[in-house]
């Protein structure tokens, strides 16, 4: 059997029902998803039990389609993709770090 490959509305859809924003790390789709469950589980759930029911499987199913997702990804670890991803201060090192106008404990 083949499987079966997720479309980007499915992924939209799951995506928004976790409150996430367009890109997100893993943490932040974690972090998205324990509060949603904290908040719809059936034994924490301030609305009636089977919309709780309903919205927890929901959610659990998105998240399931989002990891999964996220499972299948091929990351690349170029050069240039990781420096992609440097912070400012990172970046500024790596490029002046040792020029003495620019650099670390160069300035005049």
């Amino acid at each position: 059997m083949k499987k079966k490959k997720n479309t980007y509305a499915e992924i939209t859809r799951a995506r928004k029902l976790l409150e996430l924003p367009e890109q997100a790390t893993l943490d932040e789709i974690r972090t998205s998803y324990r509060k949603l469950i904290r908040k719809w589980h059936p034994d924490q759930c301030q609305e009636e039990r089977q919309r709780c029911l309903e919205v927890s499987a929901r959610l659990n199913d998105a998240y399931a389609l989002i990891i999964a997702y996220c499972a299948g990804y091929r990351f690349s670890f170029t050069e240039e993709a990781v420096n992609k991803h440097l912070s400012d201060e990172e970046w500024w090192l790596n490029r002046f770090g040792n020029d003495p106008l620019w650099g670390r404990g160069g300035a005049l």
